[in-house]
């Protein structure tokens, strides 16, 4: 079997902590010019984008060369560039790094922070503050926490061992614990484990619980229990999580279907309407709060705890209040 040839290193550097864009040209097409490509490819950027790009040399070759709008069409040529990125507004909150060496990073990761760039969040990702912060361009993701969810995220400092962190996660062998706040029933019995076939569809906000053999796998348990700590509220549960897979909400999920939905989540059980950009009010009570696994590089047992606390359970009346 031949071995595939990496593609060759960017020759643009990050832009706030961000990887320039790479395009490797099909092998076959009906374009003559890498202009008449990369109009079609990036079409959604807008009339004449592509255009002013080429004109300003913001296209580059391998060897940092702008590349002209006239070049001809070669297959398997590769072309890098940087995406305009949106305006976003910056996350007024603190990311802790809770530990570092020299294979791994492991961050404390506040609510409204998205873990690495995707859709409107680009710079505003923990992935890029802490490439920016901590000086670690090659700094990548093991694995994600919702945008809307706290707590511990592992990144890998060098992209030849990221395989090896990020198989920790697909083999199941961390183990995760979180903690919610959500509604008591004192009708719930618990601890139980929660089973179900959970999916997710493209461009749908919400995941749901379908019939079939199960994908999603949580043990819920209530740590503690208090009064209704304003009037109009229900009695308030705090639960431990511990997800035995990893499907896209699925811990909000299983919450919802027990019947306590967890506090400040915008999507379960009915899907609230968008808040305008830059509301941190009242975050989604979860928390990513303990992550533990034998390191698969220098064989230590690692242990990390969350330093942060849910709002609506240290100061119910703050966190409601959106204060």
């Amino acid at each position: 079997m031949r071995r595939r040839t990496p593609p060759p290193p960017s020759p643009l550097p990050q832009r706030d902590g961000i990887d320039a864009v790479r395009v490797r040209l099909p092998a076959e097409g009906p374009w003559t010019t890498v202009r008449d490509h990369l109009a079609e490819r990036l079409s959604g950027a807008g009339a004449g984008v592509v255009d002013g790009m080429f004109a300003a040399g913001l296209f580059v070759t391998a060897d940092g060369r702008a590349v002209p709008a006239d070049a001809p069409y070669e297959p398997g040529m590769f072309v890098w560039f940087h995406r305009e990125t949106p305006a976003e507004v910056p996350v007024p909150f603190p990311l802790e790094v809770v530990y570092r060496d020299a294979h791994i990073v492991v961050a404390d990761k506040p609510h409204f922070l998205a873990t690495t760039p995707r859709g409107g969040h680009v710079v505003q990702t923990a992935l890029a503050r802490l490439r920016r912060e901590l000086d670690l361009p090659a700094l990548g993701a093991a694995h994600r926490l919702d945008r809307l969810t706290a707590g511990l995220v592992l990144f890998v400092v060098r992209p030849g061992e990221r395989g090896a962190y990020q198989s920790l996660f697909g083999e199941r062998r961390v183990r995760k614990v979180y903690e919610a706040v959500a509604p008591y029933d004192p009708a719930l019995a618990l601890p139980r484990t929660v089973r179900s076939r959970i999916l997710k569809e493209r461009g749908v906000l919400a995941a749901r619980e379908i019939e079939g053999e199960p994908n999603a796998v949580t043990r819920v348990e209530l740590a503690a229990h208090r009064p209704a700590p304003a009037a109009g509220c229900s009695d308030l549960g705090r639960y431990r999580l511990e997800p035995a897979t990893g499907q896209t909400h699925q811990l909000r999920v299983h919450m919802n279907a027990l019947g306590v939905p967890i506090l400040g989540d915008p999507l379960y059980p009915e899907v609230a309407p968008a808040v305008p950009a830059g509301d941190f009010r009242r975050p989604l009570q979860l928390l990513a709060s303990e992550l533990g696994f034998t390191d698969p590089v220098t064989g230590r047992e690692h242990r990390f705890r969350s330093g942060r606390t849910l709002g609506a359970w240290t100061a119910y009346e703050e966190w409601a209040a959106g204060q």
